[in-house]
């Protein structure tokens, strides 16, 4: 715990260099082959942390937080916190901006929703394996048992992927396969070979594409907000399973529950709720409904601090991110061009989401070095919930008038 705050920093300054190091990536390589790249990175990763890991293991080292435990262990697992920090979100970025590569403004908000049902489904899946497992042993092996297998399931991403792609290309109602058609006419009437699907530029052109972009900087500050409220959360819940599990076991167990009972929180609200709430509400009002939901749960938590309260608030929160929040806030980038999906959409969805974590940090810190409580959470994050609440309808007109050809989407 003492030392989270400074794996935040870290986290921060590896996203800005990943994601231009991405925009590197995107400038030389076509959709379909910066795509696999992208997550073969992340296997190879994982791979050289569970070898680590064994290998710390074989010379007789233990769990993380055990006796046990080595000082090299310790260091990979800093480690591989600010790795998976950037990744996570890094993974996430380059799949939702594939999914508004595939389909319009209409379509998205018909189908984002379902669409993130597969990742609700999975990442229930997960907690419950992990759960399962944690419970079953307390092996030094534990923790680089669980990176092979996510390896191997990020190998089966890529081929899903690959298909998809393929089948998109050739469908009619895909604006990939529209989009990738026009392109294959142009490079043949001018004799030229351009690859499909491939957005030109430069490695920083996204950075020069926020910079002059209000509507894009609108959707920065939106993330940003968002990420100071999560990093709050995070903190209060790490104090929670802290003060609730000893062994890492435990510590596991207590993480899966509770991501185990957000997704199926969201999963619910996937299916019944979200595509019925951004049609008749619209963007802006659904991305308006997580800053409401962050006061009433804070003032909740600060009557009644226990942790069957907490864990409620947080699924419910959390839910309404991927639920609500998240089908909702891809649709602002379906009306924008392609180049900036892959470039501006990766800065803003992962270094501007770690710099509100510093954000969130700084106002953690400073309420901790004033000993206030959870009353002082709730009171702090008033101000904050209403300016949120007013960027999120102020982004949905926007997108309106985007989308009607109004202004242009620099």
């Amino acid at each position: 715990m003492d030392d989270l705050r400074w794996l935040f920093v870290g986290s921060s300054i590896g996203s800005l260099v990943v994601v231009l190091a991405f925009g590197g990536v995107v400038n030389r390589f076509d959709r379909r082959r910066f795509v696999p790249i992208a997550y073969l990175f992340v296997i190879a990763c994982l791979v050289v942390f569970a070898s680590l890991l064994i290998a710390d293991a074989w010379r007789g080292g233990g769990l993380v937080g055990t006796d046990t435990g080595t000082r090299f262990s310790l260091a990979v697992g800093y480690t591989f916190f600010v790795w998976l920090s950037v990744v996570n979100l890094f993974i996430n970025s380059v799949f939702w901006a594939f999914m508004v590569d595939l389909y319009d403004l209409d379509q998205g908000k018909r189908l984002f929703a379902f669409i993130g049902v597969g990742g609700t489904l999975g990442a229930i899946a997960g907690s419950t394996i992990a759960e399962t497992v944690a419970g079953m042993t307390d092996s030094a092996y534990l923790p680089a048992g669980l990176m092979l297998g996510g390896a191997a399931l990020f190998g089966c991403a890529i081929v899903i992927m690959l298909v998809l792609d393929r089948m998109a290309a050739a469908s009619t109602h895909s604006r990939l396969g529209k989009r990738d058609g026009r392109v294959a006419h142009v490079a043949h009437l001018q004799g030229g070979a351009v690859a499909a699907g491939q957005p030109p530029g430069r490695f920083w052109d996204g950075v020069t594409a926020l910079a002059s972009s209000p509507y894009l900087l609108g959707v920065a500050l939106f993330i940003m907000l968002l990420t100071v409220s999560n990093t709050l959360l995070y903190f209060t819940q790490a104090h929670v399973v802290l003060e609730r599990a000893d062994t890492f076991s435990e510590r596991l167990g207590s993480f899966a529950q509770l991501n185990m009972l957000t997704q199926t929180m969201a999963l619910l609200t996937q299916v019944f709720i979200t595509t019925h709430l951004i049609k008749r509400l619209g963007v802006g009002w659904t991305l308006s409904v997580m800053p409401l939901m962050l006061v009433a749960g804070f003032v909740v938590l600060a009557i009644w601090p226990i942790f069957a309260v907490f864990a409620l608030f947080q699924a419910l929160f959390r839910a309404a991110e991927y639920a609500t929040t998240r089908p909702a806030r891809e649709t602002l980038f379906s009306v924008i061009p392609v180049a900036q999906k892959y470039k501006a959409k990766p800065l803003i969805d992962v270094f501007i989401y770690r710099f509100g974590d510093l954000a969130g940090v700084g106002i953690e810190r400073a309420l901790a070095t004033l000993g206030a409580g959870l009353t002082a959470v709730a009171v702090a994050a008033v101000p904050l919930a209403a300016a949120w609440a007013a960027l999120a309808l102020a982004l949905g007109r926007a997108q309106q008038r985007l989308d009607r050809g109004e202004v242009v989407a620099r």
